[in-house]
């Protein structure tokens, strides 16, 4: 008596082949991030040392100067410590950003991305892992920074919940620099390239309201600080942590960071598309 072998349902042999889960593959490329920052630290403490080291500068060096030319202010190195502590937030949060372009520009550039290209893990997984990861980084890093300028006598009257609404500000603006530094990255052909294309966003505070008021700078550089996009955001979080909030200014941040990330995200997933198909 002979029997005969069926061949299985294809339901059955496609059952076997992993099949791309977007959330399992994000967190997954998350811990593959974070572990590369452990094991590397030297970049996150570069990125981390720089904003310290301008508040630092500016403060014992230039504050007590600076701080008796702000108007309406009582003066002196303390005022100046609590005018320039925003700026320095916002400067720890481009600063990583520019690290997120480093860190996406080696996996271009090493082969790694058509490695991944031969697994069933979701496209999208590969970039997300790198923006998640970078927001956890950055919120360690405005955590130190703040617990530097408090350390150095940085002290806010703000309510709990104008904190909360400063730190959504800093989260929003941190998500859209991410998304761009991503697609600065990977239109990056080299690391060298992709470390230096976004240097100017640690730069623009200085061309903002970040250190100075725009009131004491010449006509046509008052204008352009005015009206780019790091100055709302910082205007915005000096007003919160100092316990009076202006809507104007917080609304005009997360425009900024709404057309930032949105523009960032496009030309990301548009780069990635082209990258990795080629």
């Amino acid at each position: 008596m002979t029997t005969t072998t069926r061949p299985a349902p294809p339901e059955v042999v496609s059952a076997g082949i992993a099949r791309p889960m977007p959330v399992r593959d994000s967190l997954t490329m998350v811990r593959r991030n974070l572990k590369h920052i452990w094991r590397y630290p030297s970049m996150t403490i570069m990125l981390v040392g720089q904003p310290l080291l301008f508040l630092l500068l500016f403060v014992y060096v230039f504050g007590d100067t600076l701080g008796n030319g702000l108007p309406g202010r009582d003066g002196g190195r303390h005022t100046y410590l609590t005018y320039v502590t925003p700026a320095v937030l916002v400067m720890a949060v481009a600063s990583i950003a520019l690290g997120t372009a480093v860190s996406v520009a080696v996996d271009m550039t090493g082969g790694i991305i058509a490695r991944f290209g031969t697994m069933a893990i979701a496209r999208v997984s590969v970039l997300t892992g790198h923006v998640l990861g970078a927001m956890i980084q950055t919120a360690l890093t405005v955590l130190v920074a703040v617990g530097v300028a408090l350390a150095l006598g940085f002290r806010s009257p703000a309510a709990a919940t104008d904190w909360l609404a400063a730190a959504g500000v800093l989260v929003a603006f941190a998500f859209a620099l991410t998304w761009l530094t991503v697609a600065l990255g990977l239109v990056s052909k080299s690391v060298e390239t992709a470390s230096n294309l976004p240097i100017v966003l640690v730069f623009l505070p200085f061309l903002g309201s970040g250190f100075v008021p725009t009131d004491s700078m010449p006509g046509w550089l008052a204008s352009f600080a005015r009206n780019q996009p790091f100055t709302p955001v910082i205007e915005s979080i000096r007003d919160l942590v100092s316990g009076t909030p202006h809507a104007h200014d917080i609304a005009l941040a997360l425009g900024w960071s709404a057309i930032i990330a949105a523009a960032g995200y496009a030309w990301a997933r548009w780069l990635y598309g082209s990258r990795s198909a080629g």
